[in-house]
């Protein structure tokens, strides 16, 4: 008889639900009147993901300690459990921020490939080995490339498809190159196994683990690794770049910390370093770069890689307290990346065209509620009080303290300090230029149906709601996150 290992289908639930979600709405472009196509869809991938987060906090509150799965290729844990949840939800969301959208086409398609890209993010944070970390990103990275790419009518869009499929094709081969150097010098693929193979004085295996390193910091948006960010932010589908901006980053830098602590603590000193000195690097060309933009989606992009500048620096604490760090972070960083770009779809809607600086004045009085919520999300990236972005900001300084980088607190503080002209810059524009003067040639078009514009409000209303309410849900946020954290042994 042929000896099958025993899989834990419990444990792929969430991955499961969104498969199987993805799975209808692509049926739905074949099966469903053209006039449903998009409703159906959009319900299915809605379902699975709540589905899969309600089995993701399920999974978390069931596994008080990892389980290795499938010869220990897979990891049954709260760390995984916990960035599930947060792709789970920041699917959910997104699905809302994608009923806005003016496509008349692909529907099916669009949202099965949502689905899968949410799957295999999950499924990636959970990889136990080298193999299952280049499937898992393979498999998310795929339908990036073509949700990107999705709207073939608008030459911006084909142009942000076949940059990411270069640079992103380039990255992951960098990754599956390192791995292979590092499977030489150690014999080994699991994360646990090139822990104890202790080959830190290999000189492939201090080059592979520098290319695996490399090649993870492209899906981070970390610079010099950010070449791709700004145009394929500007030139996808805004809902896409929503999703990209929150959920692609949760899942990288999750996976990022779970490789570096399980399969190469003993070259911490080495790699802290490292993330350290690209941490600087993003923290000050996300912000020098950002202050010359004007189109607010390239704005929001380079905001984007001095975000995962400060995410870094918890990551090269190396302690508990930075994985808690991370989490928290994590969080608040996706609720203002979707609500902003939520903001921004609801007003290419209304323009027509690409949303620059100068298009938003005068939003704040036109449209109370979007212009809120942009402000305070800008206001949360700044790390203003109120927000879950003052704390964000506070934890990674109290973790990088704790570990004896007082400098890069210093760093940090600085960099904070050069992002507030871009981003109170917006918050100018909103509320001190007056809008278009009655019968002015601006093309302001309608606000759009009424089911549209409750999904764009819904979307917009519960990332405030995360934005703010971290604020004074502190220390419930940071148990979660301990717990998430402990799995690795920190």
């Amino acid at each position: 008889m042929i000896q099958t290992p025993h899989v834990d289908w419990f444990a792929l639930a969430p991955e499961l639900s969104l498969l199987a979600a993805g799975a209808i709405a692509l049926l739905s472009a074949v099966l469903v009147p053209a006039w449903m196509r998009r409703a159906v869809a959009a319900t299915a991938v809605f379902v699975g993901a709540v589905v899969a987060a309600v089995f993701a906090g399920y999974l978390f509150s069931r596994t008080p300690a990892p389980e290795a799965q499938l010869s220990d290729t897979f990891y049954r844990d709260r760390l995984g459990a916990l960035a599930g949840l947060i792709v789970a939800v920041t699917a959910a969301v997104v699905v809302f921020v994608s009923w806005a959208d003016r496509r008349d086409r692909n529907h099916g398609e669009y949202y099965a490939l949502l689905a899968a890209a949410a799957s295999g993010m999950i499924f990636f944070v959970s990889a136990g080995s080298l193999l299952t970390l280049f499937l898992g990103l393979e498999w998310f990275s795929i339908s990036l490339y073509v949700l990107v790419a999705i709207e073939t009518e608008r030459e911006t869009s084909l142009e942000a498809g076949l940059k990411y499929l270069i640079v992103g094709g380039f990255g992951s081969a960098v990754l599956l190159f390192g791995s292979a150097l590092v499977f030489g010098a150690t014999g080994e693929l699991g994360l646990a196994q090139i822990a104890a193979a202790h080959a830190g004085s290999d000189v492939f295996f201090v080059t592979g683990f520098a290319m695996i390193l490399a090649g993870l910091m492209f899906k981070v948006s970390a610079a010099p690794f950010h070449m791709w960010t700004p145009d394929v932010y500007q030139g996808a589908p805004t809902s896409v770049t929503a999703f990209m901006a929150a959920a692609t980053k949760t899942a990288a830098f999750v996976l990022t910390l779970r490789l570096l602590v399980t399969a190469f603590p003993a070259e911490s000193d080495v790699w802290t370093i490292a993330i350290a000195v690209i941490a600087i690097v993003s923290l000050a060309w996300g912000n020098l770069a950002a202050l010359a933009q004007r189109d607010v989606k390239r704005l929001l992009a380079y905001s984007s890689i001095s975000q995962a500048g400060f995410m870094l620096i918890a990551v090269a604490a190396d302690t508990a307290r930075g994985g808690q760090a991370l989490f928290y972070y994590l969080i608040v960083y996706s609720a203002m990346s979707v609500g902003a770009f939520a903001v921004v779809a609801a007003r290419e809607r209304e323009l027509g065209r690409p949303v620059t600086l100068e298009s938003l004045s005068g939003f704040g009085w036109e449209r109370p509620l979007y212009g809120t919520a942009l402000w305070v999300f800008m206001l949360g990236f700044a790390g203003f009080p109120l927000t879950g972005g003052l704390f964000a900001k506070f934890f990674v300084f109290s973790a990088a303290y704790d570990a004896g980088d007082w400098w890069l607190v210093i760093i940090g503080v600085v960099a904070t300090m050069v992002s507030l002209p871009y981003y109170l810059n917006v918050v100018r524009w909103i509320y001190m230029r007056p809008g278009p003067a009655p019968g002015s040639a601006q093309p302001v078009a309608v606000g759009g149906s009424p089911p549209r514009e409750h999904a764009l409000g819904f979307a917009v209303t519960a990332s405030i709601v995360v934005t703010i309410g971290s604020f004074f849900v502190v220390q419930p946020v940071l148990d979660v996150a301990a717990k998430a954290v402990a799995s690795l042994g920190l």
